[in-house]
């Protein structure tokens, strides 16, 4: 399991010192907001701004939060996995613009059916899978979803089951394509996803304090 450290509207100093006490993997939301905190960070630690998948002493930056289809030319620059593919237009503009390096990716789904929530419908993933699959520069690694904000995190164990039932079933459909991953679960309720199979966990509060 790999824990993400959610940095969005933290300082590079703050995640400089987060390296510091050993965190690798860090996360960011906001296209704007991580270009220029990711060549802080390395102005910081003295090391390339510019990361792709390293040994774990290199800092790695995931994009976890919801992504515009016209800014996918923006986040190559710096994310070595985006979390948060929400629709198979993004992908393609992803694969556009993405280099001989295959960039690492999940599929967001929208487990709890909020409609304030981004995300693929469980219904939708056989086709989006099919188009993705095929598209260059990208390697499909798994799902991600958002759960819902619950007083209990018995509460969205459900939802964290029903991801990891959606990945189980597109292994057996697709065996021949790679899912590794199931990106779920935050600081409220980062227990009850590791028991539900996460293998990549974002925890900001926890770890940063409330953000700014």
């Amino acid at each position: 399991m790999t824990l993400v450290a959610v940095s969005k509207t933290h300082s590079p100093e703050e995640v400089a010192a987060a390296y510091t006490a050993g965190l690798r993997v860090f996360g960011e939301n906001r296209v704007e907001e991580a270009a220029p905190k990711v060549a802080a960070v390395a102005a910081l630690l003295d090391r390339p701004s510019s990361v792709v998948i390293g040994p774990p002493s290199i800092v790695e930056w995931h994009m976890i939060g919801h992504l515009q289809s016209r800014k996918a030319e923006d986040v190559l620059p710096w994310a070595s996995m985006v979390h948060s593919v929400d629709s198979v237009k993004l992908a393609q503009r992803l694969s556009r613009f993405a280099t001989a390096e295959k960039l690492p990716i999940l599929l967001e789904i929208n487990v709890s059916g909020e409609a304030s929530k981004y995300g693929f419908q469980p219904e939708e993933l056989s086709a989006a899978v099919e188009t993705i699959a095929t598209l260059p520069g990208l390697a499909l690694q798994g799902l991600m979803t958002m759960a819902p904000i619950a007083a209990d995190p018995e509460e969205v164990r459900p939802v964290f089951a029903a991801l990891r039932a959606l990945r189980d079933e597109l292994a057996r459909r697709y065996p021949d394509l790679d899912w590794r991953h199931l990106s779920m679960g935050m600081t409220d309720d980062f227990e009850v996803a590791i028991e539900e199979g996460a293998t990549l966990v974002r925890m900001g509060r926890a770890i940063f304090g409330e953000r700014t």
